[in-house]
């Protein structure tokens, strides 16, 4: 299998047999990685992610605003509170490990679905998944992770990587994982408007899949 960038390359949007959609699936590629190119962050921010990342790392519990104190009074960095929080909570995906003001960042106008996991007998293969996406730092920058996993057999079911947090990307991934492996009766997710927008919700709920979603601000919600 070729390198993902070089089977981009290998893409035909004129084609006049092939839709888009049938030469991603041939390539093995994700669709929504077509419509997006990176996103440039500046150096500063670059090197204030990757301090912070670091810094999570051994103090999750920190939110923003203690992270934004860090860097100012410890690292001794001149920067406003507004430019942390956009970087730690909209750009990385991060949130401290503990009920908080800010741990879910949804679209008000989005539907959001009661969470069905609370004391729920988790018993089999296929009964529950969980997805949800995680923030890599990178050499010259950073991307994202989505992954499925199942809260039964602790499986990863599928995973996938992008530049942007897109509910294209994740909606793709979760039907990717229905045809290698079957539909669940539930799906876990957060709040994060990915998840909550129709894109996503329509794709779950068309299949007769029921949709759970993490309580606002209930961290412990996600310990399955």
């Amino acid at each position: 299998m070729k390198p993902l960038e070089e089977r981009k390359t290998m893409i035909s949007k004129g084609h006049s047999k092939l839709s888009l959609q049938r030469q991603c699936k041939l390539l093995q590629i994700h669709r929504s990685g077509l419509y997006y190119k990176p996103r440039g962050e500046s150096k500063l921010n670059l090197e204030l992610m990757r301090l912070m990342d670091e810094h999570y790392t051994d103090h999750p519990f920190k939110g923003a605003r203690r992270m934004h104190t860090w860097l100012t009074l410890d690292k001794g960095y001149q920067i406003n509170r507004k430019r942390i929080e956009r970087l730690y909570s909209r750009v990385m995906g991060l949130q401290a490990i503990m009920p908080g003001k800010h741990t879910s960042r949804r679209h008000k106008e989005h539907k959001v679905y009661p969470y069905l996991l609370r004391n729920l007998t988790v018993d089999r293969p296929n009964q529950v998944w969980a997805i949800d996406i995680t923030y890599i730092p990178m050499r010259k920058g950073f991307m994202y992770l989505v992954a499925i996993i199942d809260l039964h057999s602790r499986y990863v079911l599928n995973w996938s990587v992008s530049n942007s947090m897109d509910a294209h990307w994740c909606k793709e991934t979760v039907e990717e994982a229905i045809r290698l492996h079957g539909k669940p009766e539930i799906i876990n997710t957060d709040q994060g408007s990915q998840f909550t927008s129709e894109i996503f919700t329509h794709s779950v709920l068309s299949q007769d899949i029921k949709l759970s979603m993490d309580g606002k601000g209930r961290a412990i919600d996600n310990v399955l």
